[in-house]
């Protein structure tokens, strides 16, 4: 059971950055430069998350911040797949390790079978920890450390 949502994840994570972050966003880059691009696609990306049942609006926020943090990744490291193995990465542990829900999907063959309680907006509420304000902490010091590792732009701001 574990290997194959571990395959559904992986997937998951390489179908939407291919979608989001891939071509979608070289060749939006082309026209409109680069974080202008990012931002736009981000919103998109939270856009396509609102049907998720259990999703809440701090947990679409924070799918949105989730895709710069993914765009600040390929726009550092030159490529796509430092994105893919942190976006792969984090949903797993979300979904397989922790339990919890992720993006207020909640998982099957879970190892652990969390559970929270107290306000919406520290717990996620049915979002998971993606609709928590705990998450947005968790992305600033992702960027941070992503910012000192690779202080360089290496992903051109207007592809060519």
């Amino acid at each position: 059971m574990g290997s194959c949502l571990g395959r559904y994840i992986s997937c998951v994570s390489l179908n939407e950055e291919f979608a989001f972050r891939g071509y979608w966003l070289f060749s939006t880059s082309r026209r409109i430069r680069f974080w202008p691009a990012a931002l736009f696609l981000s919103g998109v990306f939270g856009i396509a998350h609102l049907g998720n049942h259990g999703e809440n609006v701090l947990g679409i926020l924070q799918v949105v911040v989730t895709g710069l943090l993914f765009c600040l990744m390929i726009r550092r490291t030159g490529n796509l797949w430092f994105a893919i193995g942190f976006h792969a990465a984090w949903d797993w542990a979300e979904t397989f390790f922790y339990g919890t829900p992720d993006s207020g999907l909640l998982g099957v063959g879970r190892l652990l079978n969390t559970s929270v309680r107290g306000p919406n907006w520290l717990t996620g509420g049915s979002a998971g920890p993606e609709g928590s304000i705990f998450a947005f902490a968790i992305l600033l010091l992702c960027a941070l450390l992503i910012h000192v590792r690779f202080p360089k732009a290496i992903y051109p701001d207007r592809p060519v």
